[in-house]
């Protein structure tokens, strides 16, 4: 699965105990040499990660990945709390 965005993560979250599923790098997909359509993407792929050409990226286990989601949310509310007092102040 190539990492794009935020769209693998519920899918990665969904296989994760079913299948051994390998997340690569859209940049280093990128570099590797072939073409890419959509219908033909998932087996090339896999025909690039059976012979070695891709590297899987690091996924943290899935207690430290919603630690770091309750931080990033927790960052996020912090911030807007401090645009809206700023914007009452403003005012």
């Amino acid at each position: 699965m190539e990492s794009t965005g935020e769209s693998w993560k519920p899918v990665y979250n969904l296989l994760e105990g079913t299948f051994a599923v390998f997340l690569v790098n859209a940049a280093h997909v990128k570099n590797v040499p072939g073409r890419k359509m959509d219908k033909a993407e998932a087996r090339w792929l896999a025909k690039l990660m059976r012979d070695g050409l891709l590297q899987a990226s690091f996924i943290p286990p899935a207690g430290q990945r919603d630690v770091r989601d309750l931080t990033r949310y927790r960052t996020k509310l912090v911030q807007e709390r401090s645009r809206e007092v700023n914007r009452v102040q403003g005012v």
